[in-house]
C-alpha cells in the first residue's frame, strides 16, 4: 500500500458534483476489500478509468486535471448484500475519443477490474449522451428496412439455427436451410463456431446455402434468407467471406461477439457501404456477463453494439437451455429496441 494516493481526496470523490448532460456515466456494482471504504473503493475506480496513476506524478499539473478527472458522485448499498455497493460515476466526454468503442472500453473496463482496492468489481450500465453518441455510425439498416427488405410485416420474424452446428457436409447443410425455409421459416442461421473447418470450408457452405434460400424462395413465393457466418482469423479475411457472399445474394451476414470492438465496427461500415444487414452472435459474453458481482452486465453490451452499427444480436429468453431473468431480459430487450428509455430498476435500468 506504501505510497498509493487517497483517490477521494486527490478529487475522484465529489459528493456535491452536477451532472452534464455531455458527461459519460457509468455505474459500476463495487465490491471493496475488507477495510476499505465504499466511497473510498468507488474514487478509485474513478481515478483508475479516468486520469489517475497509483501515485502522485507532477505532470498532473501540465493538464486540466480538474476537467478530465472521472468523478464518483454517489455511491448505495446495493439491496440484500453486505459488502456491495453501487458507484455511480462521471466522465468528461472529451476523455473519450470520438466513434472508437475500443478507446472507450480501454478507459471504463481496461485496468480497474485488476485493482487491488476491489475485491470484484461489474460494469452495470452506462448512460452515454448525445454528444458522444452521434459520433458512431449506429445500425445500419434497422427493423423497418428489413421487413421491407423481405416483405414480411405485421408479424414477428421465424427463424433457426442448423444443427448440428459443426459436422454436416456442405450439401448436407444446404439441405437444411432448404428444408427449414420450405417449411415456413423466415431465416435459418449459422451457429457461433462454424466457420471454414476441414468438414465444411466457407465457399461450400454460403453456395449450397444460397441453392437452398434460392429454391425454397421460388417453391414458396416469399424472400427468404440465412445468415451466412463471415467470423474469420483476420479482418481481411472477413471482408472477403462477405464481398462472396453479397456477390451471391444474400441479404444478411452474421459476425460473432469474440472478434472485438474493431473488427465489430469494421464491418458494421461495411455491411452499410454494401446496403447489408449485420447479425451478432454474443458469442463469449457469458465469460463476463453471467457472474452478478464482477465482469459486465450484458445490458451495456447491448448499448455498445448498438452503437457499433450491428443490426441485432441475440439478447436472450427465459426459456430453453440458457440463463436468463424474465425481467433482466425484457430491460435487454428494450434497450436494443426503443430509442428512449426510464429508468427502471426492476429491469436493470438506472438511467434515463
Amino acid at each position: 500500500e506504501s505510497g498509493v494516493i487517497p483517490y477521494a481526496k486527490m478529487g475522484y470523490w465529489d459528493a456535491d458534483y452536477n451532472v452534464k448532460d455531455t458527461d459519460i456515466l457509468a455505474l459500476f456494482r463495487i465490491t471493496p476489500q475488507p477495510g476499505v471504504d465504499p466511497v473510498e473503493a468507488a474514487a478509485a475506480v474513478a481515478g483508475e478509468s479516468s486520469t489517475a496513476t497509483w501515485t502522485v506524478v507532477w505532470t498532473d499539473l501540465l493538464t486540466a486535471c480538474d476537467i478530465y478527472r472521472a468523478k464518483a458522485y454517489r455511491v448505495d448499498p446495493v439491496p440484500g448484500t453486505s459488502d456491495q455497493f453501487f458507484a455511480y460515476i462521471a466522465y468528461e466526454c472529451d476523455l473519450f475519443e470520438e466513434g472508437s468503442l475500443a478507446n472507450l472500453t480501454a478507459s471504463i473496463i481496461g485496468n480497474v477490474f485488476g485493482f487491488k482496492a476491489v475485491k470484484a468489481l461489474r460494469l452495470e450500465d452506462m448512460r452515454i449522451p448525445y454528444a458522444y453518441l452521434k459520433t458512431f455510425q449506429g445500425p445500419a439498416t434497422g427493423i423497418i428496412v428489413e421487413r421491407e427488405r423481405l416483405d414480411k410485416f405485421g408479424r414477428p420474424f421465424l427463424g433457426a439455427t442448423v444443427k448440428p452446428k459443426l459436422g454436416l457436409s456442405g450439401k448436407n447443410y444446404g439441405r437444411v436451410v432448404y428444408e427449414g425455409l420450405r417449411g415456413g421459416l423466415d431465416f435459418l442461421k449459422d451457429d457461433e463456431n462454424i466457420n471454414s473447418q476441414p468438414f465444411m470450408r466457407w465457399k461450400e457452405r454460403y453456395l449450397y446455402c444460397m441453392e437452398g434460400v434460392n429454391r425454397s424462395a421460388a417453391a414458396t413465393g416469399e424472400v427468404k434468407g440465412s445468415y451466412l457466418n463471415v467470423t474469420a482469423a483476420t479482418i481481411e479475411q472477413m471482408y472477403e467471406r462477405a464481398e462472396y457472399a453479397e456477390s451471391l445474394g444474400t441479404v444478411i451476414v452474421m459476425i460473432d461477439l469474440v472478434i472485438g470492438y474493431t473488427a465489430i465496427q469494421s464491418m458494421a461500415i461495411w455491411a452499410r457501404k454494401a446496403q447489408m444487414i449485420l447479425h451478432l452472435h454474443r458469442a463469449g459474453n457469458s465469460t463476463y456477463a453471467r457472474q452478478k458481482n464482477h465482469g459486465i452486465n450484458f445490458r451495456v453490451i447491448c448499448k455498445w453494439m448498438r452503437m457499433s452499427g450491428v443490426d441485432h444480436i441475440h439478447a436472450g429468453t427465459v426459456v430453453g437451455k440458457l440463463e436468463g431473468d424474465p425481467l433482466m431480459v425484457r430491460g435487454f430487450y428494450n434497450t436494443l429496441l426503443l430509442t428512449e428509455l426510464k429508468v427502471n430498476l426492476l429491469e436493470g435500468l438506472f438511467f434515463d
